[in-house]
């Protein structure tokens, strides 16, 4: 089956083909710190098989947090911790990212008043952001590029830059929040901008031979936004610049959306195509039937699964069980499982 084969990305390997993507576990220190909760919660998915695991959205900032208990890389006492979590997902198998990113106008920390491209607030249960001035753009790309050299000390494989779910780099992207008439709004060049700003920064400071990619959200379910064309168009001016797009969809606006499993699989198979550029696919998939016909009919490169990783730690585990593939069950273990 696909979704046990290995796959290569820069000079990674990981040994198979399913992802836990980053979820908010809000049991972060005040002061950004992993607690020995995000040590057993990150590390029992290693061990139960998962090939790569992506770190929760990790704040550039203090206000770039979502809550006071989001986990930071805004400075260097923040490493070791972070380190501590990468080693124990390597001791157990598995290769390890880290998102980081900045809330923009969904922040709620109480570091300060949130930011945004525009002074458009989430709703009125958030407060009204201060929009950005071109000073504190600059300081936020430099605080992308510092947390990304941080990541790199950490030991993390690979790196994921947060552009999706309504967070201030798609406040950027999205026509609908950002408002801007200066050269960081109006026209998609001048929108992707920003986005263009913090991939030239990293890059210098984040190794060449690992990974770098971008969460999306391709769509954002509201005439006038962001649908799957225009992210086509997005992601085509800033590909040579990432190795992967992980694919979601949105986040921007506090309104319903219609989700099924598999609803966002579309997006990130016409991203693939049209693009050009390895996906990784996500949306409350379940299954290993779901993942074998996303993988097999070329819909993603690799599946995330969050929710189900959530609910089950060792679904590789049973996965491997269950279609008699050797090398996922632990020693400790076996008198649970028959391979």
């Amino acid at each position: 089956m696909k979704l046990f084969e290995e796959y290569k990305v820069k000079d990674i390997t990981l040994k198979n083909r399913i992802v836990m993507p980053p979820m908010c576990m809000y049991q972060a220190t005040s002061d950004g710190l992993p607690s020995s909760f995000h040590l057993c919660h990150y590390a029992s998915r290693a061990l139960g098989g998962v090939g790569l695991i992506i770190v929760e959205s990790t704040g550039v900032a203090p206000e770039g947090r979502l809550t006071d208990n989001d986990l930071g890389i805004w400075n260097d006492d923040q490493i070791a911790g972070l380190k501590r979590i990468v080693d124990a997902c390597h001791a157990n198998g598995a290769k390890i990212a880290l998102q980081i990113n900045h809330a923009g106008r969904k922040s709620t920390s109480s570091a300060r008043q949130p930011f945004a491209p525009s002074a458009v607030r989430f709703s009125s249960d958030y407060r009204m952001p201060e929009e950005l001035t071109k000073a504190q753009i600059g300081e936020i790309v430099a605080a992308f590029k510092a947390a990304a050299g941080r990541v790199n000390t950490a030991g993390f494989d690979a790196l994921e830059i947060h552009a999706a779910h309504g967070y201030l780099v798609h406040e950027f992207l999205s026509p609908i929040t950002n408002r801007r008439t200066d050269e960081y709004g109006g026209s998609l060049e001048n929108r992707v901008r920003f986005l263009k700003e913090i991939l030239a920064a990293v890059r210098p400071v984040w190794p060449e031979e690992k990974p770098l990619w971008i969460r999306v959200s391709a769509r954002d379910y509201q005439e006038g936004g962001i649908d799957g064309e225009m992210m086509v168009q997005i992601i085509n001016m800033v590909k040579s610049s990432i190795d992967l797009v992980h694919v979601s969809s949105g986040g921007l606006l506090p309104i319903e959306i219609n989700d099924y499993p598999g609803y966002q699989v579309p997006l990130s198979e016409k991203i693939r195509k049209e693009c050009g550029k390895p996906t990784i696919a996500v949306g409350l998939i379940t299954n290993d039937e779901m993942v074998e016909e996303i993988l097999q009919n070329g819909r993603a490169d690799l599946v995330a699964l969050g929710r189900e990783l959530l609910r089950n730690p060792y679904w590789m585990i049973n996965a491997a069980t269950k279609h008699g593939i050797a090398g996922y069950v632990p020693e400790s273990y076996t008198r649970a499982h028959k391979v």
